[in-house]
């Protein structure tokens, strides 16, 4: 029992100083946190020149870094979707898709599994996209570029088959 109690000992100090002791910073616009290699934010634009520029990061455990991206209406946004897995785009594709206010995510992405020769876009979805990206294979990258819509929250997610249900946020235009 006393081995027990120490081996607890132990472990709940880990857990107390490995959650403490990180200090979040902002550079270039961006939040980070120090201490950490990858967390997810909130605060990922950076505007210059009138254009939000956002990098979103998906990887191969099915995360997006980000779960809420915020803009001002109007603005030009730069969208940069970066791969940094290592799995190829048959096997862990991920996408950027901004769907239209009112569109229903599950609804959206149960149509899009299936749409495999189309980027997983469905055919006669025009009114239900607002901006996507190419399928990335690990290490890919691609960028887009369109005008932030009206005011409003809108979502966004990864349309290849399953993701959608750890790769989704929120895309706020203020």
């Amino acid at each position: 029992m006393k081995l027990f109690n120490r081996a607890l000992v132990v472990a709940f100090t880990g857990l107390l100083i490995s959650c403490g002791g990180k200090e979040e910073k902002k550079k270039d616009g961006f939040q980070y946190e120090e201490g950490s290699k990858k967390t997810e934010s909130t605060t990922q634009t950076k505007k210059e020149d009138g254009v939000s520029e956002v990098v979103i990061t998906g990887d191969d455990m099915m995360k997006f870094n980000l779960k809420e991206i915020k803009v001002k209406a109007g603005d030009k946004v730069k969208l940069t979707l970066k791969h940094i897995g290592k799995l190829d785009k048959n096997v862990m594709g991920h996408n950027f898709v901004l769907l239209a206010q009112g569109v229903d995510l599950v609804d959206f992405a149960t149509k899009a599994a299936t749409a495999k020769d189309t980027e997983y876009i469905p055919e006669g979805s025009e009114n239900d996209v607002l901006a996507h990206t190419k399928i990335l294979g690990g290490g890919e990258t691609d960028i887009i570029e369109f005008e932030a819509p009206e005011k409003g929250t809108y979502q966004f997610l990864c349309s290849f088959p399953g993701h959608y249900a750890m790769m989704q946020g929120k895309f706020i235009v203020e």
